[in-house]
């Protein structure tokens, strides 16, 4: 950014009083100490320094800042030694507010934490060197699970009453013959291209390709060969996750004709599995929220809302029977929060479960993929058939779960918070697990600012040109990344190695008080989902039942709001969030149920304009 004399002169020298705001940056490679203090004053923040002037002349050009005679030092001073300075003076203006705001308190609360000594032997980081430099290791064999079997299922005679079978029911009669791949992905591609123009789920709808893979799994099936409960069934992929000769959109308009000429690593699982791919689902732009650049994907159980969440698409069309499942991605509720808005089965899985080679990153360390699905026992399914190591992500294991199918209830002692629903705790207690309240303690405080940290920071490195070009002033929410990722700018390497080593004192915590096998708890409070995302634990989300909307336009609608709880399980211990969720499904029927996206009632109609509203900037990536 070219500076003036007019920006510096426009420039208050900085007061000798402390403030509560006072930033400090170190710069060991010239050997200077720089206090900077950021204070509102009229219409622009400034900022002075006391700096060793012998240094200063010797290490800098003065072409390259802008500081008068006195040693005044400019917030675009600040920004260039940040190498930041293509921002606009309004936009630095907005960034030192919000770092103001945000950045500092919670810098603070994790250096109170976990920077109160030296030598750094308490708290390490989270952030763990792996040195094989990527070699590829053969998988190892892993044993599948015992899926229970349908024989003599019949075909239904209608269509809709196929499309909201279960993957176990739809195998079943694939295998036996009573339905081809290509008749069941014939279905879907109906119900896709019929209520994707009402529910915006949809951006690309793989037709010709999912031809391609029903006729070769019914061709395969006439040779004899069955390659599992996949085998012929159509789904869905959440548009960060690449397939060759389509495009892969991040659900951005910065990106809306990109093609990646990558397989991505689940989409290879899920391909020799037998699946058929039908569509690409609409993430929310670079996987945060519902907005995305073709509009705002809406719940099927009530149109008039959204869906929350970036795994917007994958949520809607399962629910409303578009997909027999989908895979989505999770770093801060983008599983969560649709699942538990669209009223379907999902499994946010332990981290590093399944790989991520060809899918968008927002951060190394808290994505993970995962499935939506009818019920708990389809979740268990498509785990077994996406999970073991990537060989080309590092982060990604071979997990030692247990077979979800051969769990013994009675054995496991479940805890249940405040917030769990009475339903879900009553009915595994019928059914002999052992459920005791429980609360899940820790000390650390500032579990959302350390996720905030670790989020922000991790995905502008990986769209840093994307914000330097000025691609973001174009992005679908301007209070969603864009604002996120220019506050990050400003965050310094010590602030989120700090929040690192006080996310590792949570995950120490969290370990110590996990005293159960599992607890249920809401699966949509903000805390439980940094928590859970930080610390890398699994969660089932699992429909309990339904409430009334708010402001109905009569009594005589079919609209309705779901109702969701959670069950969280320890790292490695998925297959025991399976088990109690499947457990629960086998003794209700609230997964069984279908949005009214075809019969509102006799006197409900839904408006062009949503009457409900949400607020914004609500972190769900």
């Amino acid at each position: 950014m070219a500076k003036s004399d007019d920006i510096c002169s426009a420039t208050l020298p900085l007061s000798k009083t402390r403030s509560s705001s006072l930033l400090l940056i170190s710069t060991t490679s010239t050997s200077f100490f720089m206090c900077m203090f950021f204070a509102h004053a009229a219409c622009c923040f400034t900022a002075h320094t006391s700096i060793n002037n012998n240094i200063m002349d010797s290490k800098r050009h003065k072409s390259e800042v802008c500081s008068s005679a006195n040693g005044d030092f400019t917030i675009q001073d600040a920004f260039h030694m940040l190498d930041a300075d293509f921002f606009s003076n309004n936009k630095m203006v907005d960034i030192v507010k919000e770092a103001s705001e945000f950045n500092l308190p919670v810098a603070r609360a994790d250096r109170k934490l976990v920077a109160t000594s030296n030598g750094g032997l308490k708290y390490p980081s989270v952030l763990v060197f792996h040195p094989d430099w990527g070699a590829r290791q053969a998988e190892p064999s892993m044993k599948t699970f015992t899926y229970p079997l349908f024989p003599g299922i019949q075909r239904p005679a209608n269509e809709e009453d196929i499309a909201f079978m279960s993957i176990l029911e739809l195998g079943q009669l694939i295998k036996e013959k009573k339905i081809s791949s290509v008749e069941l992905t014939e279905i879907f591609l109906k119900r896709l291209k019929r209520y994707n123009p009402v529910l915006q789920a949809v951006v690309t709808v793989t037709e010709d390709l999912a031809y391609k893979q029903a006729k070769e799994a019914d061709q395969l099936l006439s040779e004899g060969v069955y390659l599992g409960p996949l085998h012929g069934i159509p789904y869905g992929l959440k548009d960060i996750i690449a397939v060759p000769q389509y495009k892969t959109t991040w659900g951005s308009r910065s990106f809306k004709d990109q093609v990646l000429d990558t397989e991505a690593w689940v989409y290879k699982r899920l391909k020799s599995a037998g699946a058929v791919l039908v569509a690409k689902l609409v993430t929310g732009s670079l996987a945060y929220d519902d907005i995305w650049f073709g509009g705002r994907t809406r719940n099927p159980w009530n149109i008039e809302e959204f869906t929350t969440g970036s795994s917007a698409g994958p949520a809607a069309c399962t629910s409303a029977g578009m997909v027999p499942f989908a895979i989505g991605s999770e770093t801060a509720g983008s599983m969560t929060y649709p699942a538990s808005r669209c009223g379907i089965s999902a499994l946010r899985p332990t981290f590093g479960t399944v790989g991520r080679t060809g899918v968008m990153s927002i951060s190394e360390s808290l994505d993970k993929l995962g499935p939506f699905c009818r019920s708990a026992a389809d979740c268990a399914i498509i785990l077994d058939k996406i999970r073991g190591k990537d060989p080309d992500d590092l982060s990604s294991r071979d997990m030692p779960f247990g077979d979800p199918f051969d769990v013994d209830l009675t054995k496991l002692t479940v805890g249940y918070l405040e917030d769990s629903e009475e339903e879900a705790v009553n009915v595994l207690a019928s059914m002999g697990v052992n459920m005791i309240p429980f609360q899940l303690n820790y000390t650390v405080d500032s579990v959302q600012g350390i996720l905030n940290f670790t989020m922000d920071v991790d995905m502008l490195a990986h769209f840093d040109e994307w914000q330097r070009s000025g691609l973001d002033d174009v992005y679908e929410a301007q209070d969603q990344w864009p604002f996120e990722l220019r506050r990050a700018r400003v965050i310094t390497a010590v602030d989120y190695m700090q929040a690192q080593r006080a996310r590792g004192r949570l995950i120490q915590e969290v370990q110590e008080s996990f005293t159960v096998d599992a607890f249920v708890g809401n699966a949509t409070d903000w805390e439980k989902v940094c928590m859970g995302n930080l610390v890398g634990m699994p969660v089932m989300v699992v429909p309990v039942g339904f409430a009334p909307i708010a402001n109905p336009p009569s009594s005589d609608i079919r609209r309705r709001r779901t109702i969701t709880t959670g069950i969280y399980a320890p790292p490695k211990h998925d297959h025991i969030a399976l088990a109690l969720a499947m457990a629960f499904q086998s003794a209700t029927d609230h997964h069984k149920q279908r949005p009214p996206i075809d019969d509102l009632g006799p006197n409900d109609s839904i408006s062009n304009t949503p009457s409900t509203t949400y607020p914004p900037r609500q972190l769900r990536a």
